[in-house]
């Protein structure tokens, strides 16, 4: 039986070379592996985490025709906010059962001292995560992080109000899809639901673990790695007992490249030198993406 593995990020940040040489081969182990991994002493704070729960709760609350006026326009500013069952992670399958709020860099600035308290930690954060990939992939440890430091990273809210009707046939919360980016580090509240596909094939509960972060690589890691890192299936399904009639809140950093950087097989991820993904600069591919899923 796969699981999600929980890692230590502070044997990592303030370890000696042994105890840091340990967390890269773990995060190693479960990008390879499963693409999905819980972090432990992430240092973002607490308190920082509830503000920004209770900031999203507050802006999910307003009437829907106040939250229209800030809807989310194209795929080339991806900011704003998005209504129940505008957007299909799964094309296969109805609208999502979920509401959204995309906030930018810039846009952060423009909300509330929290949120962008908040980005700047999951920024951090983000680049912590970075640079174990560096040294796990036998690269210079900024290696990551020079490519990722226009911070064009998105900050997601994200609502999966309570059922008030029966779902349409094959309808979720969020359908089966893999992230586009680098990395996403997700927040979660105790409600649940989120389950990751397995390479076998099978889908596992990630169930909340209280004072962790998960972490899973996304489509740029795996095309840059040539497969060594997997960004893995996953979606969130509607409850089967009383949960459903409960409100789930999660919050989702996606960690994006800079948009101009190439993405393109890394040297010690080549097999026998041959590269499984033409070159894409990241800008373009996130586009792409995009575009197919509204």
């Amino acid at each position: 039986m796969v699981t999600i593995p929980v890692i230590d990020l502070s044997a990592f940040t303030n370890g000696n070379a042994t105890t840091r040489q340990g967390v890269v081969k773990q995060i190693y182990q479960a990008c390879h592996e499963i693409g999905f991994m819980y972090l432990q002493n992430s240092e973002i704070s607490k308190d920082l985490i509830e503000q920004v729960f209770i900031y999203s709760k507050s802006f999910f609350n307003l009437p829907l025709e106040v939250k229209q006026k800030q809807a989310w326009s194209d795929e080339f500013n991806n900011t704003g906010y998005v209504a129940v069952e505008r957007e299909r992670l799964d094309p296969n399958k109805p609208g999502d059962l979920k509401e959204a709020f995309n906030v930018s860099k810039q846009g952060a600035v423009g909300v509330d001292a929290c949120v962008v308290a908040f980005y700047d930690s999951c920024t951090q954060l983000a680049n912590t995560v970075l640079q174990t990939f560096a040294l796990a992939l036998e690269l210079p440890e900024d290696f990551f992080t020079t490519r990722h430091s226009q911070h064009n990273h998105t900050l997601r809210f994200l609502h999966y109000p309570p059922l008030q009707t029966p779902p349409k046939p094959a309808q979720v919360r969020a359908g089966e899809h893999s992230d586009y980016g680098s990395i996403t580090l997700l927040f979660q509240d105790r409600i649940g639901g989120l389950e990751v596909q397995t390479t076998t094939g099978e889908w596992i509960g990630a169930a909340a673990i209280p004072d962790t972060v998960i972490v899973n690589t996304g489509d740029l890691m795996q095309r840059w790695t040539n497969n060594v890192f997997c960004s893995t299936k996953h979606r969130v399904m509607i409850p089967k007992d009383d949960r459903v009639n409960q409100s789930r809140y999660s919050i989702a950093f996606f960690c994006h490249p800079n948009d101009d950087v190439e993405i393109a097989c890394l040297e010690s991820c080549q097999k026998e030198n041959s590269s499984i993904y033409p070159p894409i600069l990241a800008g373009e591919y996130l586009l792409q993406r995009l575009q197919a899923t509204y």
